[in-house]
C-alpha cells in the first residue's frame, strides 16, 4: 500500500465532483445570467477544490510526465470549446485566452519542480505566471504551494489559506460581482473560503467515478454551453 502523504480529506472523487458542480454554476452564470453575481460566487469553491485535487495527484500518481500530458492533451481539446463559450464572436482574438487547464498545468508543474528541487522549473513556472496572461494568475501556484507544505499539518494549512483570501474583505463598490452590505463591499474571492471545509475535514464518501469523466465533463460541458447560446 502507498503510503499516505496528506493529512487532509483525501475523498478526491467527491471533492472533483462538488469541483466540477460549481464550476458549471459559474459557467452557466456567466454565459447566460451576468446579471446576478450569485452564480460566480459558487463559482469560486471551484478553482481551489482543482488545485487540491492535482495537488494530491502529484503526490499519489505514480508517473508524473503521464499525469501532465493528460492534462496537457485536455487542455488543448478543451481550448477551442472554451472559445466558442464564452468568445465565439472572436475566435482569432481569442486563441491565446488560455483555459484554467493551462494554469493549472504550469501552477503544478512549478509545484513539483519545488517538490524535486528542480529550481530551474519552479522558476520557470513564476515567470510564466506573472508574463503570459494566465486565467487566476499566480493564485494556484500558491494553493498548490500551500497544500503542498501544510500537507501534514491541515490547521497550518487551514489558517494560511483563510489568510491568502481575507484581503478580499475590502472589495470595491464598483465591481459589479462583489458582495455588497450597507455601503461596504466585499470582493467576490471571500466566497473561496467555502472550499475549505471539503479540503480539511475528511468525508468517506466511496464515490467511484472514473478518471476520464473527469476530463472529458469539462470540454463537453463547455460545448453544451456553446450550443445553448446558438438557440436562446
Amino acid at each position: 500500500m502507498q503510503e499516505q502523504r496528506l493529512k487532509t480529506n483525501l475523498d478526491t472523487n467527491l471533492i472533483k465532483l462538488i469541483a466540477i458542480i460549481s464550476m458549471t454554476v459559474d459557467h452557466v452564470g456567466g454565459a447566460f445570467f451576468p446579471e446576478y453575481p450569485v452564480f460566480r460566487w459558487i463559482g469560486r469553491i471551484a478553482f481551489p477544490l482543482f488545485c487540491y485535487c492535482l495537488t494530491v495527484g502529484m503526490l499519489y500518481t505514480h508517473d508524473i510526465k503521464k499525469y501532465l500530458l493528460r492534462l496537457g492533451a485536455f487542455a488543448l481539446i478543451s481550448q477551442p470549446f472554451w472559445i466558442l463559450a464564452f468568445n465565439s464572436d472572436d475566435i482569432v482574438g481569442n486563441i491565446f485566452n488560455l483555459n484554467i487547464f493551462f494554469t493549472l498545468i504550469v501552477s503544478l508543474l512549478a509545484t513539483w519542480g519545488f517538490k524535486e528541487k528542480k529550481w530551474w522549473l519552479f522558476i520557470a513556472g513564476i515567470i510564466l505566471l506573472n508574463v503570459v496572461n494566465f486565467d487566476y494568475a499566480m493564485t494556484g501556484l500558491i494553493l498548490m504551494m500551500i497544500f503542498y507544505l501544510c500537507r501534514n499539518k491541515p490547521w497550518l494549512g487551514a489558517i494560511i489559506y483563510t489568510l491568502t483570501y481575507l484581503p478580499a474583505l475590502n472589495g470595491y463598490m464598483e465591481d459589479p460581482l462583489a458582495l455588497k452590505i450597507g455601503g461596504h463591499a466585499i470582493g467576490f474571492e471571500i466566497f473561496a473560503l467555502l472550499a475549505l471545509p471539503f479540503i480539511y475535514i475528511h468525508t468517506k464518501s466511496d464515490l467511484k467515478i472514473s478518471k476520464w469523466f473527469f476530463y472529458i465533463y469539462y470540454p463537453a460541458h463547455l460545448f453544451a454551453i456553446f450550443l445553448i447560446q446558438l438557440f436562446v
